[in-house]
C-alpha cells in the first residue's frame, strides 16, 4: 500500500463511521489480520472515536462525573492509539528487516507510522472542516473561513503523503532505516506514576 491508499481506507472508514455517528456503535474490520490495512483501519477507528469524545468532553453543561467517565475512556484511547502506532512501526520493521542499509545512511526524525498517525488526523480534520465549510445553518463569512482552512489542510495531506511515500522508499533501498522505540507512558502505568503507586 502507498500513502494515497491510506488516505482513501482512511475517508472511506470516516463515512462509515458517520452513517451511524455514535461513540459506541460496534466496530469490525473488513480486513485480514496480517494485513497492514487492518492495522490502519484500527488505527483510524480510535482516532475517530476519540476525535468525538473530545467533542462530548467539551460540552459546558456535561455531567462532572459522566465527563470523568470520559476522561478515562480518552486516556485509555491515547494508549491504544499509541499501541496501534507501535504495531504499525513493527510491520514495516519485519518487512524491512532484509534490507542492505546503504553507507551513509540515516534514521529519520519520524517513524513511518508516527507519519501516518498524522494522515489519520489529518483525514478527521478534513471531514471536519468540509462540514463547515458547507453548513447551510453557518453564516457565509464562517463559511468562506473554513474553505480557506479546508485548502491548507488539503495542501498540507499532499505533502504529507508524497513525504510518506519518500520514507518508506528510502527504507525500502537502505537509504534510511527505522528503528521502533516504545512510547513508555508512564501516567497510564500503577509502577511509574507516583500518584498511582504511592495509594498501594
Amino acid at each position: 500500500m502507498n500513502a494515497t491508499e491510506f488516505n482513501t481506507l482512511f475517508d472511506n472508514l470516516i463515512e462509515k463511521y458517520h452513517i451511524v455517528d455514535d461513540v459506541d456503535q460496534p466496530f469490525e474490520n473488513p480486513y485480514d489480520k496480517r494485513e497492514l490495512a487492518h492495522l490502519l483501519y484500527r488505527k483510524c477507528w480510535i482516532d475517530t472515536v476519540q476525535w468525538h469524545y473530545e467533542d462530548i468532553i467539551r460540552l459546558p453543561d456535561i455531567d462532572p462525573i459522566e465527563a470523568l467517565a470520559l476522561k478515562r475512556k480518552i486516556d485509555a484511547s491515547n494508549q491504544d492509539r499509541t499501541d496501534m502506532v507501535e504495531y504499525i512501526d513493527s510491520y514495516y520493521l519485519e518487512k524491512s528487516k532484509g534490507v542492505k542499509i546503504q553507507p551513509g545512511a540515516k534514521i529519520n526524525t519520524e517513524s513511518p507510522a508516527w507519519a501516518i498517525d498524522r494522515l489519520s488526523i489529518l483525514a478527521l480534520k478534513i471531514y471536519h472542516m468540509k462540514e463547515e465549510a458547507n453548513r447551510d445553518t453557518a453564516s457565509e463569512q464562517h463559511r468562506l473561513n473554513c474553505q480557506q482552512k479546508l485548502d491548507v489542510l488539503l495542501e498540507q495531506r499532499k505533502d504529507l503523503t508524497s513525504a510518506i511515500d519518500d520514507l518508506l522508499q528510502d527504507i525500502f533501498e537502505g537509504k534510511k532505516y527505522m528503528k521502533v522505540y516504545k512510547q513508555m507512558k508512564m501516567y497510564n502505568d500503577d509502577e511509574l506514576n507516583p500518584m498511582l503507586y504511592k495509594k498501594k
